[in-house]
């Protein structure tokens, strides 16, 4: 696909946050402390999952340990970026290099929107269909809703991100962001600009987060209304701390998601875009594990188990 000779940018430059070196330079510790932790967070679930023979079998942590991954996925699109910039003072990228962060980002983004549905479906079945969860949601059906995810997820955006690509652009070539989000690309096009792939682009993300958003709170309605009626009060209160937790998550990142690209801003809150799109690509993959896992007793179990696998192993290359 040859670019260069549509376009007389060939790359361009993130503005990222305009801050002092001292100030530049914590934000650089902070973020790649934040971002070392989001990943031991999330690679210490996916290897509780794959070496717990009980948790592997569940399909709620089948799902858990596909979201663990496309978090990290998610943060290292992005925060990885954002630190090479912060620590090089240019801030300087390809166009290819710049849709294909374009494309991934959204694609990732796209595919938690899945994610989330699946597991509040999980729920949904789980809490109000318990007698028929087992077949439903056995560890195959589960392996398969999870490949859907990824697969509608990185297929959804290709052709919206093709035709945006193939759009003029004469400069300035400067994206008043920490990465390439179509926004501020698409206000470097030349006049006149092509509405189609805006329309395209738009469109799909209504649809994607107002359709899955809704899903969501259809099937936490649902499981709302069951626990209401269940008379034993120790798993009616289990289960409601439970669904509370995925409900944060869920506000976290569709709460600022919806106020990135959903809801119209104006050209002065660019400053405002920019912190809660760092607080949804750096923030939340660091929170999810936490809030996810933190109260959760199988994980709990389950690193108990590992730890004293561990501590067996080795006592026994020290008796050797």
């Amino acid at each position: 696909m040859e670019l260069v000779n549509r376009t007389r940018v060939q790359e361009f430059i993130l503005l990222g946050f305009e801050l002092g070196q001292q100030k530049r330079f914590l934000l650089l510790v902070f973020f790649s402390i934040l971002y070392v932790l989001t990943l031991a967070e999330n690679f210490t679930i996916i290897t509780l999952v794959v070496l717990d023979t009980h948790l592997s079998r569940l399909p709620m942590y089948i799902l858990l340990s596909n979201f663990s991954w496309l978090e990290i996925c998610y943060v290292s699109t992005t925060v990885v970026r954002m630190l090479f910039d912060l620590a090089s003072l240019r801030g300087i990228i390809s166009f290819h290099a710049c849709f294909l962060q374009f494309y991934i980002f959204f694609s990732l983004g796209t595919t938690e929107c899945f994610f989330l549905s699946a597991m509040a479906l999980d729920r949904y079945l789980a809490i109000c269909h318990p007698l028929r969860y087992p077949q439903i949601m056995s560890p195959n059906s589960c392996c398969i809703l999870s490949i859907t995810c990824w697969l509608v997820g990185f297929l959804l955006y290709i052709i919206p991100v093709i035709f945006i690509s193939y759009m003029n652009f004469c400069g300035p070539n400067v994206i008043d962001h920490f990465l390439c989000d179509p926004g501020p690309i698409l206000s470097l096009a030349c006049p006149p600009r092509e509405n189609a792939p805006i329309i395209l682009q738009t469109a799909l993300n209504v649809v994607v987060c107002v359709g899955n958003m809704s899903f969501v709170v259809l099937s936490y309605g649902a499981v709302i209304l069951t626990l209401m009626k269940t008379s034993h009060r120790g798993n009616r209160m289990k289960s409601f701390s439970t669904i509370s937790f995925h409900l944060v998550v869920v506000a976290l990142f569709y709460g600022p998601v919806a106020g990135a690209y959903v809801i119209p801003v104006g050209e002065g809150e660019m400053k405002f875009i920019k912190v809660i799109t760092l607080f949804y690509t750096a923030g939340t993959p660091f929170l999810n594990p936490m809030i996810y896992c933190l109260r959760n007793d199988q994980v709990k179990e389950a690193l108990g188990r590992m730890w004293k696998r561990k501590t067996i192993f080795l006592r026994w290359r020290v008796t050797r």
